[in-house]
């Protein structure tokens, strides 16, 4: 890409991000640090903002759920085996009336129908079946080899008051880009 077309490339990108109402947007290998780093940035947004509080606390819960998720459940393409951090993509964007979370990462095939399975079953339940579920999961969920039995996700939605959106895009024979986003309003307090 020659350099005028790269500088093209920049402002499409930016008026994307712009009309998208993209705050924060990253792709790489997701650490504790980075972690850090987008809560640090978002407090000090949302401060600027004058956010509420309890916005801010579930903007901070969905972003370290959705990052933790990536870090420990992030699959890697045969010719990335040598990471040891999951990798993927984080954009935060905000609107009037609600924050929008999404992260993606790549994923084996295998796993999509467990995971379809848990977030078609979190996204039916209202605020008390989620109460439910969450300690039905901790009781008796069964946990990966990684640890997780989809309590992140059925905590996100128990606090957001929202459906998780999610995507499975197949990117190779055995790998998916898995997406998933997270609404938090900006005005309404669900818990």
């Amino acid at each position: 890409m020659d350099g005028n077309t790269f500088l093209e490339f920049v402002y499409s990108f930016n008026d994307s991000m712009e009309s998208n109402d993209v705050k924060l947007v990253y792709k790489g290998e997701i650490t504790h640090q980075v972690t850090k780093a987008f809560t640090s940035l978002t407090e000090t947004n949302m401060m600027v903002d004058e956010e509420p509080n309890s916005v801010q606390k579930k903007v901070f819960h969905v972003i370290v759920e959705f990052l933790q998720n990536i870090s420990k459940h992030a699959d890697h393409l045969p010719e990335e085996a040598e990471k040891e951090e999951g990798s993927g993509v984080f954009l935060l964007c905000r609107n009037d009336s609600n924050y929008i979370i999404t992260t993606g990462n790549v994923l084996q095939k295998s796993k999509e129908p467990v995971i379809s399975e848990i977030l078609d079953r979190i996204n039916v339940l209202d605020k008390d079946g989620l109460k439910e579920l969450y300690k039905q999961q901790i009781k008796e969920g069964k946990l990966s080899d990684k640890g997780g039995a989809g309590l992140g996700f059925i905590d996100i939605a128990k606090k957001t008051g929202n459906p998780l959106n999610y995507k499975f895009i197949p990117i190779a024979d055995d790998y998916s880009f898995f997406m998933i986003s997270s609404t938090i309003s900006r005005t309404q307090n669900f818990e």
